[in-house]
C-alpha cells in the first residue's frame, strides 16, 4: 500500500513550558539550579495510583504503575529540602513566579484569575516524588500575533518542573530532584494551527515574547514544548517534550503523515472485511518449531528458559510493515506496545519475514500452525511465557484500535522529528485540588504594579538592536531571539569588536556548529565573552571564533586562551603578517606579475591559507594592496 497522498489537514493546539528565573523554588526557599558533581544521598519510591473524588482511576497513572518501576532519587542540600522529598508540606507560593506569569499574561491580552488556586495533577511515571504535580491557572484568554494573523491563547497557567531522569536499569530509574520544583509558566494555545510551519511560527512568537519579558531561563532544557496533533477522521495526539523549536514543524510534519497512513490502514481493513471479533488472544507456542533456529535472539531466550510464541492477525497481511513515515510502521507500534506492557525486547512479524536468521521454512511452519493464510499476518515474541503472553496481548489490543485508525495516546519524540509510544493520554481523573497550599488573591493594586513593568515587545527590541548597533534585521533578530541578547549588549559596549561579529558569534556560528555535532550547548556565557575579548585584545583573528569554540565544547573546563594556545592560532603580529605576505608575494611574483592588481583576490586565499585563522581578514586585506601598490 503506498504511503503516498495528499497532504491531510492537521489541526495543532501548543503548550509551551519555560522555566522562569526566579530567587526560590515555586513551594521552598531552594534555588532553582541544577546541581553539579555526584549527589550526597539518594532513596527510593514506589509509587501507586489512586482512585479520584468520583471513584475513578487515570489510565495514564495505572499504564505507569504496571511498568512494575522503582524509583531512585538522587538530591543535595544545595538544591533540594524536604519539599522535594515529600516530607515536609509546600510552602506559599512563590509571589516572584506569580507576578512574572501575570506579567506574561497581560502582555498578551489574558484575564487574569481573582483567586489563583492550586490543583494537583496525578504522575506516577517517577517524575515527583508525590505522584502528582502541582498546576494553578493565572489567565485565561489573550492572543498571540504571527505572520500577520492572531492566535487565541486558552490559558496561562504556573506549574512545578519535573525530576531530572538520570538513567538506570529496569525496573529501577533514576531521577535527580534538584530540577524539580523549579517555576515553569505554560502557555496553552486554541487549535487554531493548521500546518507545521505555521506550528513553529507560532511556538517562536510565543518564545520571543517571553524571552523579551527578562525572567526566563535561558539554555537548553529550559524550555520545552507540548504539541497536540489531529488530523480529519483521526485523534488528538499529545507529544510531549520537544525541546527544540527548529523540531516542531517537523514532529507536526510527521505526526500528520502517521495519522494519514493509519487512516490508509483502517479504510484498507474495512475494505477486505477485518472486524474486531476476527482478532483473538490465540497465542500459540512455537517453541518447539524454532528449536533449530540460527537466530542469535531467539537462540539467547531458549538458552535462558525462555518461550516463542504467535498470534495470527486475520487480514493483515501487508499492512504491519507498510511505513507511516521514516522508521515508523504499524508493526513499529505493535513493538512499542509490547515492549512497554510485556518488558520484552521487541517482536517479529510476517511483514518482515523471513530476515534476522528465521528461515522461510521457519515462518511457514508458523503460517501452519496458525492456519493463517495469504492474506493473514502474525506476530511472533519471545522471552519468559508471563512477559511474552502480555506483550502479544498488547499488540492484539493494537490490531483492535488498528480498525479504527488513530488511537489517542501519549508520545515522546525522537531526535529526526518522528515519535514513539509512551503511554495512553491522560483522563479527567487526574486532577483534584490542592489542600495544603491556601488560594492566592489578585487584586487590582498588584496588577497596576505589573502594568508598569510591562517590558518592550520584541519587535521594539529587533528595532533598537537594529538602530544602535548597526545589526541588519535578520542578524538583529536572531540575537534577539537567542540566549545570549543581554551578552550581545555587554559585550558590543564594552569592547571594539564590530557588533556584527559578535552576533554571528553568538548565533549563526553556534548554530553551525551545531548542525555539524558539536556540543555547544555545553558552551557557557563566560567562555563566549573570554573568546570575544581575545579578539578585542588582538589575540585571536575572528575567524578563528568556530574554531575556539568547537575545541572549548570538547574542554568545558578550559579557557579560550587555552584554547587559542592548543590551536596554535595566536594572532599575528603586523610585523609577523607582513613577513608571510611577503613570503608570498616572493614565491607567486613570476606568475602574477604581469596581472598584480588583478591578482589581489588568489593572493588574498593564499595568505589566508598560510595564517589560518591567525589574521584578521580586513588587515590582511589592507597590507596586501600595500605590498602590491
Amino acid at each position: 500500500m503506498s504511503a503516498e497522498s495528499e497532504k491531510p489537514r492537521v489541526t495543532v493546539g501548543l503548550e509551551l513550558h519555560q522555566q522562569l528565573e526566579t530567587k526560590t523554588k515555586l513551594f521552598c526557599g531552594c534555588r532553582p539550579a541544577l546541581r553539579e558533581g555526584e549527589p550526597e544521598f539518594r532513596f527510593y519510591r514506589r509509587l501507586r495510583p489512586t482512585q479520584s473524588e468520583l471513584g475513578q482511576v487515570d489510565p495514564a497513572a495505572l499504564f505507569e504503575f504496571q511498568k512494575g518501576r522503582v524509583i531512585l532519587y538522587e538530591a543535595d542540600d544545595r538544591t533540594s529540602c524536604l519539599v522535594e522529598l515529600d516530607e515536609e508540606p509546600p510552602h506559599a507560593l512563590n509571589r516572584e513566579a506569580v507576578d512574572t506569569c501575570l506579567v506574561a499574561a497581560l502582555v498578551m491580552g489574558s484575564r487574569p484569575a481573582d483567586e489563583i488556586h492550586v490543583m494537583r495533577k496525578v504522575v506516577i511515571d517517577g517524575s515527583n516524588t508525590t505522584g502528582f504535580q502541582r498546576t494553578c491557572i493565572i489567565a485565561l484568554g489573550g492572543a498571540v500575533a504571527s505572520g500577520g494573523k492572531s492566535y487565541a491563547i486558552q490559558a496561562v497557567s504556573l506549574e512545578e518542573d519535573a525530576a531530572r531522569p538520570t538513567g538506570g536499569t529496569e525496573p529501577v530509574v533514576n531521577y535527580s530532584i534538584d530540577r524539580l520544583g523549579i517555576p515553569l509558566i505554560e502557555v496553552a494555545t486554541a487549535p487554531e494551527i493548521h500546518s507545521p510551519e505555521e506550528a513553529e511560527r507560532v511556538a517562536l512568537a510565543i518564545g520571543r515574547l517571553l524571552r523579551a519579558m527578562g525572567r526566563m531561563k535561558r539554555g537548553l532544557g529550559t524550555i520545552r514544548q507540548d504539541i497536540n496533533i489531529s488530523v480529519e477522521g483521526g485523534s488528538v495526539i499529545e507529544i510531549k517534550g520537544v525541546q527544540k523549536l527548529e523540531l516542531v514543524s517537523k514532529v507536526v510534519a510527521y505526526e500528520a503523515q502517521r495519522q494519514a497512513g493509519l487512516l490508509r490502514i483502517a479504510g484498507e481493513l474495512r475494505r477486505r472485511g477485518c472486524r474486531a471479533e476476527l482478532l483473538r488472544e490465540e497465542l500459540v507456542d512455537v517453541t518447539e518449531t524454532l528449536k533449530g533456529t540460527s537466530s542469535q535472539v531467539l537462540r539467547r531466550v531458549f538458552g535462558k528458559g525462555g518461550v516463542a510464541l504467535a498470534c495470527g492477525l486475520p487480514l493483515f497481511a501487508g499492512l504491519l510493515g507498510a511505513e507511516l513515515g521514516p522508521n515508523m510502521r504499524l508493526g513499529t507500534e505493535m513493538a512499542d506496545r509490547a515492549r512497554f506492557w510485556g518488558r520484552i525486547g521487541g517482536i517479529f512479524h510476517s511483514d518482515e519475514l523471513p530476515a534476522y536468521g528465521i528461515v522461510a521454512e521457519e515462518t511457514s511452519r508458523i503460517r501452519d500452525k496458525l492456519g493463517a493464510g495469504s492474506s493473514d499476518a502474525f506476530v511472533l515474541a519471545a522471552g519468559p511465557r508471563e512477559n511474552v503472553v502480555e506483550g502479544l496481548r498488547a499488540v492484539v489490543e493494537r490490531a483492535i484500535e488498528a480498525l479504527s485508525g488513530v488511537p489517542e495516546e501519549t508520545r515522546g519524540p525522537n531526535p529526526d522529528g518522528t515519535s514513539r509510544y509512551m503511554r495512553p493520554r491522560p483522563g479527567a481523573a487526574r486532577m483534584y485540588p490542592e489542600t495544603d497550599i491556601p488560594p492566592t488573591k489578585v487584586t487590582e493594586e498588584r496588577l497596576a504594579r505589573l502594568r508598569a513593568a510591562i517590558p518592550e515587545p520584541p519587535e521594539k527590541t529587533v528595532a533598537g538592536l537594529m538602530e544602535r548597533w548597526g545589526l541588519n534585521k535578520k542578524l538583529a533578530e536572531e540575537i534577539a531571539d537567542s540566549d545570549f541578547l543581554e551578552l550581545f549588549r555587554k559585550l558590543a559596549s564594552e569592547t571594539k569588536v564590530a557588533p556584527s561579529v559578535i552576533a554571528v558569534a553568538l548565533t549563526e556560528n553556534l548554530t553551525s556548529l551545531r548542525r555539524e555535532g558539536v556540543e555547544v550547548d555545553q558552551l557557557g556565557e563566560e567562555r563566549l565573552d573570554e573568546t570575544i575579548r581575545l579578539v578585542d585584545r588582538g589575540l585571536l583573528a575572528k575567524e578563528a571564533i568556530p574554531e575556539v569554540l568547537a575545541w572549548l565544547s570538547k574542554h568545558p573546563r578550559s579557557s579560550a586562551a587555552e584554547a587559542v594556545e592548543a590551536l596554535g592560532l595566536r594572532a599575528l603580529s603586523e610585523a609577523e603578517l607582513r613577513k608571510v605576505i611577503d613570503e608570498v608575494l616572493r614565491q607567486e611574483r613570476e606568475a602574477l606579475e604581469p596581472r598584480a592588481r588583478q591578482a589581489a583576490s588568489q593572493l588574498m586565499g593564499l595568505v589566508m591559507r598560510k595564517v589560518r585563522g591567525r589574521a584578521d581578514a580586513t588587515i590582511v586585506r589592507r597590507m596586501l594592496e600595500e605590498r602590491l601598490r
